[in-house]
């Protein structure tokens, strides 16, 4: 009971606080799966166009999510010590910040454009992958630009209005997909290219939305007032950019390791792209849950730590890891039960269906360690802790993770289920090395405070 008591606020703060974002991101994971299904059902070969693009924009969308979460932490320890015109400096800079970046990943990603022939993907792809691959493009600023809003608003604790723009973007994505796609009410059947187009006016909606409310809300005008007075300035672009590089390295490394590893699949053939795909897809809505909870964490540490309540710090985590640890046998579960049937709801090949119910099993083998990772990882973010958080991925995920992808896939021959095994290798190993840095981290600020 004493236990209960101590852990009870601090499991419902963290489910108000996550739920909005867990909700949010879940929709964002919903409209994923409805894509693939849809482009799945359109044709294989779009399938497998949409999961090489896909893995190749993970890299750049992740790190920027990634990037503008460097603005949480420094919103949080702002509004926790109820500095509100800070706050609303924080986002006018990190608005400048996030667009910059947002037009160096469109440029990056313009090289590869230019070289994706070279990537050994199969040569009857390539027509479906060019188009679709210009509209991600595309819409890399518009993300960039809905991200710095949504983190401000995160780091302020309004976790539903990202969520309600969020969704509302979602439904119109999935009406503009079966109309595309398919050619209803008139229009072309269009297939991945229609997708493309569905995603890119869902990415524009959202930015514009959040960019009326932050205008227009009541609640906001401290804020708003604070945006207002604020300049452009070096020493808030520097911090945000120092933030945002590490904290984006960190998640972009892990996106890395995804999106590296299904490139080898595509190597393998159209079958086993397909499958990767399905399971890749269906593997993030652990991950979004996780990554709700961790991003709560975040927030609420943020908030204990501006005020130097370590304390609040310790207890907050540890609600936060008992929260996963529960979630992570939930999704385990669900993982394994439903792995025979995941794969008839994308596709009716055999090949792979029968490829998708044998990545299922590797699948839960990593829930555990993303949990530990995500866990940890958001709550040194949330202590502004982010140079270790990026040394600590290098380490996990490119020194462990994607050599032991490589040599079990093709040195031991093990295929595609090799390149799945050295996920919970790297997640694994990447969540103790974590968990170990904040308890050092944190006993080192305690011992400096006593």
């Amino acid at each position: 009971m004493k236990w209960l008591a101590t852990y009870r606020e601090h499991y419902r703060e963290t489910a108000r606080v996550g739920v909005p974002i867990v909700l949010g991101q879940l929709g964002v994971v919903a409209v994923g799966l409805a894509d693939n299904i849809m482009v799945g059902r359109f044709a294989t070969a779009h399938l497998a166009a949409a999961s090489f693009v896909n893995s190749v924009f993970n890299i750049p969308i992740f790190f920027g999510l990634g990037f503008s979460y460097g603005l949480t932490p420094l919103v949080g320890q702002s509004f926790g010590r109820g500095d509100r015109r800070r706050v609303g400096g924080l986002l006018r800079n990190s608005l400048l910040a996030n667009l910059a970046v947002g037009l160096l990943l469109s440029v990056a990603m313009g090289v590869v454009y230019a070289n994706l022939e070279r990537m050994g993907q199969p040569e009857e792809l390539l027509p479906l992958i060019r188009p679709y691959f210009l509209l991600q493009l595309s819409s890399l600023v518009f993300v960039m630009l809905f991200n710095a809003f949504k983190q401000f608003a995160d780091g302020i604790t309004d976790t539903t209005t990202s969520m309600w723009i969020m969704l509302s973007a979602n439904v119109l994505n999935i009406i503009g997909n079966a109309i595309l796609i398919y050619g209803l009410c008139g229009a072309p059947a269009l297939g991945v290219t229609g997708a493309g187009i569905s995603t890119l006016a869902s990415r524009v909606f959202m930015f514009a939305a959040f960019a009326c409310v932050f205008v227009r809300r009541r609640a906001y005008r401290p804020y708003l007032d604070g945006y207002r007075r604020a300049t452009y300035n070096l020493k808030d672009f520097g911090l945000l950019n120092k933030m945002g590089w590490l904290v984006g390295l960190q998640t972009g490394q892990e996106t890395a390791l995804f999106s590296l590893s299904g490139i080898m699949v595509g190597w393998l053939g159209t079958a086993a792209l397909a499958a990767h795909q399905v399971v890749a897809s269906i593997s993030t809505l652990g991950y979004t849950v996780y990554y709700g909870v961790g991003s709560a964490v975040s927030i609420r540490v943020s908030n204990y730590y501006g005020r130097g309540d370590l304390r609040g710090v310790r207890r907050s985590t540890m609600a936060g890891v008992h929260l996963l640890a529960l979630l992570a046998v939930a999704v385990s579960a669900f993982f394994f039960f439903c792995r025979e049937s995941i794969g008839h709801l994308y596709t009716s090949s055999p090949e792979v269906t029968a490829i998708v119910s044998a990545l299922m099993v590797i699948l839960v083998f990593y829930q555990f360690g993303d949990a530990l990772q995500i866990i940890y990882a958001n709550s040194l973010r949330g202590m502004t802790d982010v140079t270790s958080m990026a040394v600590i991925s290098f380490v996990g995920y490119f020194l462990v993770a994607l050599p032991a992808s490589y040599a079990c896939g093709f040195t031991l021959g093990w295929g595609i289920e090799g390149i799945w095994t050295g996920y919970p290798v790297g997640l694994t190993l990447t969540g103790a090395m974590l968990c170990f840095r904040y308890y050092w981290f944190l006993r080192r600020r305690e011992r400096a405070r006593a």
